[in-house]
């Protein structure tokens, strides 16, 4: 997503889209790049893609949910309507469906089914229960750039949290890096699976995200150190920095590429001809330059509106798309530019006023966010508390949205958690609503989702009963093995 010059990248940075669509596991983030060159310079470190995928669903029985008020995520409601599902995909919505041989029945009467929720900003794994300074491992405090780790290399697949946040109906969720620095590092996309191992969590080509950091939190961290930030002025010149000096690793790789492929047309005739030599690999430019060209998704933890402004001008400088600023208390502010600009915000339902950039929150933020043509309002946790209760947060927005005057239906508000989550992640062509094709994430709600007393009942991820509440398996983390009480 940069200037038509960036997107003609070359190197390592083409190669790795090819090597996702030959998987056939293209991510949206790539659905625009270019095939690779034939004589396009490929580093032989990134011939294959780092740290893949392990994730297959499970096999399962065909499914049949009846009688059930669903809630599609497309902005429809369907009343005493049926959801079929098969082979880990969603094969109907409709009424009087038809249950295949062998297939099992869910009588859903007086419930209602919704896509599985989706939470863009967690910390689930990176910082694990319990709370203690082994499990802290989300913030790499040693520079106020650290473009080059991957929070996915601190997930413990065990932190119950996981599970706790299953029970509130959480199927998919990124994981990020904390805000400590400008740049933080790439967060990964999860489905929300018992695994031994990250890969075994990780949506299959899903891109990663960027988290970036705005605002008082890296010159709080840096502001007593010898390095930069200590001032708002000096993120801003951070931030540029970076970027710049991705663009200039950019240019070698595009260089080695040119200088590659006129010798590999010289040595046919001349025998003395000598290869150019190739760049050194540098991670944190390797995924700033990834960021340039929209395979890797920005995401901005970003307070208040001028400052979100300013990151939109920063955006515009290096030709890079903002996915969603998070956190976003003064994102009202600025709601018809985000629509206009399809930025989404990632915003809490009433947090505010627990430091200075949060002081002008209004609990109206998410309806107005939501309001304008092409808004993108979605609700996110930051919490391992908040994650189990994603439904009752988006119900205080809507009753705070209703207060003033505007028309939230609960087909509309479902998309705040399923259908606008997905698409600041990039997988909204996969997930986030019950439609034909599509993953089947999919809870089952003992009532309207949005009312305090709701309670996921039953949760499918791929079509797999991976909780029901009227049968609870033994604990998925061996941590929580022989504690009563489960991870609620």
């Amino acid at each position: 997503m940069g200037n038509s010059r960036l997107i003609s990248v070359v190197g390592r940075h083409v190669s790795m889209c090819a090597t996702l669509i030959a998987l056939g596991a293209l991510g949206a983030g790539c659905a625009s790049q270019p095939e690779t060159p034939a004589d396009t310079a490929k580093p032989a470190a990134t011939t294959s893609i780092p740290f893949p995928s392990t994730y297959v669903p499970a096999a399962s029985a065909p499914t049949l949910i009846r009688h059930a008020t669903v809630l599609t995520g497309t902005g429809e409601r369907l009343d005493d309507a049926d959801v079929l599902i098969v082979a880990s995909r969603i094969e109907a919505v409709g009424h009087d469906l038809a249950l295949p041989s062998g297939g099992a029945e869910v009588d859903a009467s007086n419930r209602w089914v919704t896509p599985g929720l989706i939470d863009v900003h967690s910390h689930l794994g990176v910082y694990a229960s319990p709370g203690v300074d082994a499990h802290s491992d989300g913030n790499e405090s040693i520079a106020p750039v650290t473009a080059n780790v991957w929070a996915e290399h601190s997930v413990w697949p065990q932190d119950p949290g996981f599970e706790a946040a299953l029970e509130g109906g959480v199927t998919t969720l990124q994981v990020l890096p904390g805000s400590a620095n400008l740049i933080g590092g790439r967060g990964v996309t999860l489905k929300n699976v018992a695994a031994t191992s990250v890969q075994g969590m990780k949506f299959p080509g899903a891109p990663h995200g960027l988290k970036m950091a705005c605002g008082e939190n890296p010159k709080r961290v840096y502001g007593g150190k010898s390095q930069a930030p200590s001032t708002r002025m000096g993120n801003i010149a951070g931030y540029r920095q970076a970027f710049a000096d991705a663009q200039e690793y950019q240019r070698q790789w595009e260089k080695y590429a040119r200088e590659l492929a006129a010798f590999e047309k010289k040595q046919d005739t001349d025998d003395d001809a000598q290869p150019p030599s190739e760049p050194k690999r540098d991670l944190g430019k390797e995924t700033l330059v990834d960021a340039l060209e929209g395979r890797i998704l920005v995401h901005i933890h970003c307070y208040r509106a001028d400052e979100m402004q300013l990151m939109l001008d920063l955006a515009d400088e290096f030709g890079f798309k903002v996915a969603a600023f998070h956190h976003g208390v003064e994102a009202y502010k600025i709601a018809d530019q985000l629509a206009t600009r399809q930025v989404c915000g990632a915003l809490w339902a009433d947090w505010w006023g627990f430091k200075m950039e949060s002081f002008d929150g209004i609990q109206e933020n998410l309806a107005l966010v939501d309001r304008p043509k092409g808004g993108c309002a979605i609700v996110h946790s930051d919490s391992s508390e908040g994650i189990q209760r994603l439904n009752q947060e988006a119900a205080k927005a809507m009753s705070r949205g209703t207060r003033i005057g505007f028309d939230i239906p609960p087909e509309r508000a479902i998309r705040w958690l399923t259908a606008n989550p997905a698409t600041a992640l990039g997988i909204a062509d996969r997930t986030g609503t019950l439609e034909v094709g599509k993953m089947a994430d999919v809870v089952i709600w003992n009532r309207d989702p949005f009312s305090v007393y709701a309670l996921a009942e039953q949760v499918y991820i791929d079509g797999v009963l991976s909780f029901d509440r009227a049968h609870p398996r033994p604990p998925r983390s061996d941590f929580m093995l022989g504690q009563q009480g489960g991870a609620q």
